[in-house]
């Protein structure tokens, strides 16, 4: 008696790489967004904890990180500053369109806020 054979067809196996194929290129094309996302949110956040109060002075550190971090989506005019409860807070909202293949993309909204102490 044959016992039944248990693993992978070579069928299977083309499947199962063009799929990881698509993944790591959708992965690769939206990763750098996100990557700047959170580099934006850590220097608001990093500047509402300096205790800089004044608008021109926010904009100005924001502008001095950006000058070192890789943050082209936003400009210091797009950042909101308000002052609530005594605290300043400091926040963004932008949209991103990544194209993916031929006219297909994706559209991606980035917020966040970050107060100061």
């Amino acid at each position: 008696m044959r016992n039944r054979q248990l693993g992978l067809s070579l069928g299977g196996l083309v499947i199962g790489a063009i799929v990881l194929v698509f993944v790591i290129l959708f992965g690769l094309k939206i990763g750098p967004d996100y990557l700047e996302y959170f580099t934006i949110k850590e220097a608001i956040t990093a500047i509402a904890n300096s205790g800089e109060s004044s608008p021109l002075e926010i904009r100005k550190a924001f502008e001095a990180r950006q000058a070192i971090d890789d943050m082209p989506s936003i400009k210091p005019s797009d950042l909101e500053i308000t002052h609530e409860g005594g605290a300043t807070v400091i926040s963004f909202s932008y949209r991103k369109e990544v194209p993916l293949i031929g006219n297909m993309g994706v559209y991606m909204d980035f917020q966040a806020s970050a107060a100061g102490h």
